[in-house]
């Protein structure tokens, strides 16, 4: 059986997210869709519990991905799986250049472990967490920018951080 881990902050998922999401549950028999830990990225807006729901949530319709959340490297928690592929997307160069760098300290520490790049989708390569936060914080619509059942959550919580 094959199986991709798709990994990441998820402060907060994204459409951008879930359509590599998506296409990876095309790929593969399993997905199992990581939240992590990111020592380089400060102040997050959602605790790793919210962000675990709220992943939960927005990929409830695809029945061969699970969600989990660990705080770990991602290269030590890809070994409990049999073979898996860690499925990164791309909306740039810029992307490109720190997965690659990502993939190779991944293949220092487990061998065995594969790396995938799907590029995003055109409509999706402007799109992440920062700038969802950023439209939030100042009361912007993120309409068609996260999945539409965490719109007011968000959005929830950018009134508590404007306080």
């Amino acid at each position: 059986m094959s199986i991709a881990i798709c990994p990441g902050s998820f402060d907060p998922i994204t459409l951008g997210h879930l359509n590599i999401i998506r296409r990876t549950s095309r790929i593969f028999d399993s997905v199992v869709v990581c939240v992590m830990h990111n020592a380089a990225k400060s102040s997050p807006w959602f605790t790793p519990e919210e962000r675990l729901e709220m992943v939960k949530t927005a990929t409830s319709r695809y029945p061969n991905v699970r969600v989990d959340m660990q705080n770990m490297l991602l290269a030590e928690y890809a070994k409990q799986f049999d073979h898996p592929v860690i499925v990164k997307g791309l909306r740039a160069a810029s992307d490109f250049e720190y997965e690659f760098q990502m993939n190779l300290i991944n293949k220092n520490i487990n061998p065995d472990l594969e790396t995938m790049f799907l590029t995003a989708d055109g409509k999706y390569t402007f799109l992440s967490s920062s700038v969802v936060r950023e439209m939030a914080h100042y009361g912007a619509d993120i309409t068609g920018l996260v999945p539409s059942e965490l719109i007011q959550l968000i959005e929830n919580k950018a009134k508590q951080w404007r306080k």
